[in-house]
């Protein structure tokens, strides 16, 4: 009993605070934003997004039929914007996106065609119609590379993973100083470049070559890429000493070739039983396609197919040089046409006289024919001294950059 009246007081003053106790606990509902997910201009959470690429023998209209488009507006889009984008070339392997009606319905409100990784072609096909192309985002980054040469230029790249536009971005740059189809062991290169970023991640190919080193025979040659700040001025190559990069004509008339026949007054020929049979142009060995340059500015005098010439272009470049391309595949210009540089005037063929695909460049001086690679040919002008001194500044902590990276 005493037990009990002991705990009995001790229980109910428990029981009393219990009581007091009261409950605040209460519910909440938050609600949580969703995050827009926004690509090619669209917010993505506004439609069901199918993303798939062309594949062999689907259509722009069939894509969209089975998507419920309307014929009607199919056929509008094929004729009304083959500018900004023909429905006739899409490419096998290319993406697409879909983005569709949020509904059972499932109708395709917008088309979008990736033409590579950085460029695409938007068709809207809601209320107005409309198709414009537009960009991803673009990031550059400032870059080094450098190599040394083993076989070929491309072969040396693939190894350092580099672009394979980096092979002709300098092919372009040294076409008229280094024969890339004759590069020696050894040979080596240094690049300042940017290249180009989607979102910041994802590598989009090379952008430009700022500037480079090339040590071809052990002799080193420069590059920096400068233009001059003036309205219709462009960008070109300089040495260390502000000469142009550039040759009044190029050292070859298709890239990375080789020369088959060389310049021969004295060429005999089994065939035609030893008889002298003077060679009066530079073969150059190459696949059928390949593209044929205008090695230097100048008129076309001449664009036909005659005898052992074959398809053939002539160009006037002044009153001093001509040039002829032989063998064609078939031609690119017309008598009368001005060219530049590095145009494509033609495609490497078999017509004419020949026992394989070439092109066979002639070289005229003063209307004599002669050998390109034994004649003094002009220089470019270099650059004007008005822009030298900017010229030496700007190149400085470029030039140190080159010097700077190792192998």
């Amino acid at each position: 009993m005493k037990i009990v009246k002991f705990l009995l007081p001790l229980l109910c003053t428990f029981i009393a605070c219990t009581d007091d106790i009261k409950d605040d606990t209460t519910t909440e509902s938050i609600e949580i934003e969703p995050i827009i997910v926004k690509e090619y201009g669209y917010a993505l959470n506004d439609f069901n997004v199918v993303r798939d690429t062309i594949r062999s023998g689907d259509t722009f209209g069939d894509i969209l039929d089975s998507y419920g488009v309307p014929n009607q507006k199919i056929l509008e889009v094929a004729s009304k914007f083959r500018d900004s984008f023909d429905v006739r070339k899409i490419v096998v392997g290319k993406p697409y996106v879909l983005l569709n009606s949020k509904d059972s319905v499932n109708t395709t409100q917008v088309f979008i065609y990736e033409k590579n990784k950085v460029d695409y072609a938007v068709v809207d096909l809601r209320d107005t119609l409309n198709c414009y192309t537009s960009q991803k985002p673009i990031s550059y980054k400032l870059k080094e590379a450098s190599g040394i040469i083993t076989s070929s230029l491309s072969q040396t790249m693939d190894e350092k993973n580099l672009s394979a536009n980096m092979t002709d971005e300098l092919a372009k740059i040294y076409a008229w100083t280094v024969n890339f189809f004759h590069l020696q062991e050894g040979d080596r290169f240094k690049v300042v470049y940017t290249e180009r970023y989607i979102n910041d991640t994802i590598p989009a190919g090379l952008d430009e070559i700022k500037a480079a080193y090339f040590q071809h025979r052990g002799k080193a040659l420069y590059s920096f890429n400068y233009k001059i700040d003036t309205l219709n001025a462009f960008a070109d190559y300089y040495d260390e000493h502000a000469d142009n990069l550039r040759r009044a004509f190029l050292k070859a008339p298709v890239k990375f070739s080789r020369i088959s026949s060389r310049y021969n007054l004295n060429r005999r020929i089994k065939y035609y039983g030893y008889k002298l049979r003077p060679h009066k142009g530079t073969d150059f060995a190459a696949p059928i396609g390949t593209p044929i340059l205008a090695t230097a500015d100048g008129v076309v005098s001449k664009s036909e197919r005659k005898g052992g010439n074959g398809n053939y272009v002539k160009i006037r470049h002044n009153g001093t040089y001509d040039t002829q391309y032989l063998h064609m595949k078939s031609r690119n210009v017309s008598v009368g046409q001005y060219v530049k540089q590095g145009d494509v005037i033609g495609w490497v063929g078999m017509t004419g006289n020949t026992g394989g695909p070439h092109v066979c460049y002639r070289f005229w001086k003063n209307g004599k024919q002669v050998d390109p690679f034994k004649e003094d040919l002009p220089l470019s002008k270099p650059l004007a001294k008005e822009y030298q001194e900017d010229y030496f500044e700007f190149i400085a902590p470029l030039k140190e950059q080159l010097d700077c990276i190792s192998y």
